[in-house]
């Protein structure tokens, strides 16, 4: 794997290009397994909003780590403690990773998912979870060679109106 970029600790400056990278992950990653109108309704102004929001909401164990090239942002993964009402006690989640769509398959996406399961064992969590649209196969097999498994666990979320299926994924972090 060819590392020319870093991982650091996300800040609030970082809130507008975090935003664009999530929309733009959005429009390409998403095409043809969401509405059409769903991905026009998407804002960057409101998802920079979001994430600024997202910054001053300083819970424990919450972290946002950027990777750029050239001082250029080109990816982001959200971790912290699960949000899942059915949660264990030790249970962290990764929120959203997102990446620039030149730099997929470069290992840029591998890199910040190990970050955020690195933050998220560090900080004392056991296992982890996250969320993937059930129809969305490509990002279904990157979790897969990482190590992640489907639950069984399945929810359909409301989004701006639009219905999107979601299958539950899980890691469970050895001791030690």
């Amino acid at each position: 794997m060819n590392k020319d970029f870093l991982i650091r600790a996300a800040t609030e400056a970082d809130a507008r290009a975090i935003a664009e990278i999530h929309v733009g992950g959005w429009l390409w990653a998403y095409r043809g397994l969401v509405p059409d109108g769903l991905l026009d309704s998407l804002s960057v102004d409101r998802r920079e909003e979001g994430w600024r929001r997202g910054f001053a909401d300083h819970r424990p164990g919450r972290a946002v780590f950027v990777a750029e090239r050239d001082a250029r942002a080109i990816g982001f993964v959200a971790c912290g403690r699960s949000m899942d009402d059915d949660a264990a006690k030790g249970c962290g989640e990764v929120y959203a990773i997102y990446i620039e769509h030149e730099v997929q398959g470069t290992g840029v996406g591998r890199a910040l998912l190990a970050r955020a399961v690195q933050h998220l064992r560090e900080y004392g969590f056991r296992q982890a979870t996250l969320w993937v649209l059930a129809n969305n196969d490509r990002t279904r097999r990157f979790y897969e060679v990482a190590g992640w498994r489907p639950d069984g666990t399945e929810k359909t979320d409301e989004w701006h109106g639009f219905p999107l299926r979601e299958a539950r994924y899980r890691i469970e972090f050895p001791a030690g």
